[in-house]
């Protein structure tokens, strides 16, 4: 279901409505907890990447798994998405068809992920990752590494490197676990699980490099920066006035990425998380940018939500332009990411 974060996670650190359901998030973490130590995962017979977080919303975890995958055939392997399938009805396993599945069949993380690779679908992980050998073995695909996108705190499939991305402007908001905040358990549990931590960069932050430093002494391990990036040239955004929209865990990081990249962005319209559009939604875009004659632009995410669609909806999909984007990393990171993602298969190799 869609999910809108609400607003005093992170601009209210002494919130009431935070204390008032701080034992309700105590609770949920407690469980978390025990379902971790009570499961009993299944170690595939392939390497496992997981690509998580620690917080509900957005981070830029798919992202941070395209460049996963993007290393990972670098160095010469072939990489299968594993994902839940977020916003989508299909309980899998199921080995997306990026041409004709819709985001409301698979969820739209996973369509962007298909597009840039062989992915499956699983609300039950280890079934997934028994579907991904089944299928390899059959010389149904290629695939040598999965690459499990979420599932930081999911212990049904045992991961040999995990990696957690966490947002650099925002961090962890108020500290506090679900409903009370954003984190998905403790922190006191979460961190342990995670081998490195990826920093995303926010264009936006008031505090810029804060969450970066702060983790840099307080994480054990490899703690790496990166940025997002237009993978083209984005001299269009001065073009005209921009209406933006976006259904994704923080729009605000898109609006402000736009400005940072000189956009004229003269309204923004944010929806909740995995929003599925409907025709008034798209009357309300629509009609906003012809009111400031402005160009519409949106993220990837929401133009795979898009996809397929029909009536007002599909004048939408086609009057908006994406920005499509990638990490760039700090000085030396992307090396640093390699070397740890080898390390980790070699491991995988000899046990």
């Amino acid at each position: 279901m869609p999910f809108d974060e609400p607003r005093w996670w992170y601009d209210a650190p002494d919130s009431t409505i935070a204390r008032m359901l701080q034992p309700i998030g105590r609770i949920g973490g407690w469980f978390a907890i025990r379902r971790w130590h009570a499961a009993a995962p299944y170690r595939s017979k392939m390497p496992v990447v997981c690509v998580g977080n620690f917080t509900a919303g957005g981070t830029g975890k798919t992202p941070l798994a395209l460049e996963v995958a993007r290393l990972l055939r670098l160095a010469g392997e072939t990489p299968i998405f594993l994902s839940r399938g977020y916003g989508g009805n299909l309980k899998g396993p199921h080995r997306v068809a990026y041409g004709s599945d819709r985001a409301t069949d698979v969820g739209d993380e996973v369509r962007l992920l298909a597009r840039n690779g062989e992915a499956f679908v699983a609300r039950d992980r280890a079934a997934g990752a028994r579907a991904i050998e089944t299928t390899v073995a059959s010389g149904g695909c290629a695939g040598s590494v999965i690459i499990m996108d979420d599932g930081l705190q999911n212990p049904s499939l045992t991961k040999d490197f995990t990696i957690a991305v966490v947002d650099g402007g925002r961090g962890f908001g108020n500290g506090a676990v679900l409903p009370a905040g954003p984190l998905r358990a403790s922190l006191e549990f979460q961190m342990p699980l995670a081998d490195a931590i990826v920093v995303n960069q926010h264009p936006g932050a008031s505090r810029p490099g804060a969450v970066l430093q702060t983790l840099k002494r307080e994480f054990p391990g490899p703690v790496l920066a990166a940025t997002p990036k237009p993978t083209e040239d984005t001299e269009w955004l001065r073009a005209k006035p921009i209406v933006a929209f976006a259904g994704i865990g923080n729009p605000a990081r898109f609006f402000d990425l736009l400005r940072s990249l000189g956009g004229n962005v003269v309204e923004t319209i944010a929806f909740a998380d995995h929003h599925p559009m409907n025709e008034a939604d798209a009357l309300r875009v629509l009609a906003l940018a012809a009111s400031r004659d402005a160009a519409i632009v949106t993220t990837e995410k929401d133009a795979a939500r898009l996809h397929a669609s029909m009536g007002t909806l599909s004048d939408l999909r086609a009057a908006a332009r994406v920005l499509p984007i990638r990490l760039s990393w700090s000085d030396g990171d992307e090396e640093r990411l390699a070397s740890l993602l080898a390390a980790a298969l070699k491991r995988k190799g000899q046990s």
